[in-house]
């Protein structure tokens, strides 16, 4: 795999788990790594996503009569609203911003980048309507990227499991044991 590729296309790549019982602990553990901070990447520009949907989502509802408050009355509840901890990988949420690679602009970085919210009250119906629809597109995409790095993190996860139950591989060596 050449370094110049996005990691995600390594990982999504069907050869990044082939024939994971030959390769070394060290591997393993890197390709694991290399999966957890992906996954967490790609969680926190969801988590972006979901604030500005529900941002605008808010804004489109209090335009059509639906909500009277304002947006900056409402912004403490939309932003705690459906707030959650929960990871059914049951690895733990992380809070912090990721290291974010610095890479050419990608699309996320444009979507996110927008400057709407500065100047949401003075948008059009017709351009909220388009900054959704972008929004929930790229929410998808990014959904779809993950799912995928979570199962290539868990068919790695298995074969290190499998490597421990089977005595294949000492785990005090993870905690730097060698007594």
């Amino acid at each position: 795999m050449t370094e110049h590729r996005r990691r995600i296309d390594q990982i999504v790549e069907p050869a990044f788990v082939e024939n994971l019982g030959d390769l070394t602990l060290d591997v393993l553990r890197d390709r694991r790594r290399l999966c957890d901070e992906v996954e967490n990447e790609l969680s926190y520009y969801r988590r972006m996503l979901h604030g500005r949907m529900d941002l605008l989502g808010f804004e489109l509802r209090r335009r059509s009569g639906e909500e009277t408050r304002s947006l900056i009355e409402a912004l403490p509840e939309i932003l705690t609203d459906g707030a959650s901890s929960y990871m059914p990988s049951g690895r733990p949420t992380r809070v912090t911003l990721p290291e974010l690679p610095d890479q050419r602009r990608r699309h996320i970085d444009e979507v996110l980048e927008a400057d709407f919210l500065t100047r949401i009250a003075l948008v059009e119906d017709d351009e909220l309507n388009d900054i959704q629809r972008s929004l929930v597109e790229t929410e998808a995409e990014i959904s779809s990227q993950r799912h995928a790095v979570q199962e290539t993190f868990n068919s790695i996860q298995s074969e290190l499991t499998r490597r421990y139950k089977e005595g294949l591989a000492n785990f005090d060596e993870i905690l730097g044991r060698t007594d």
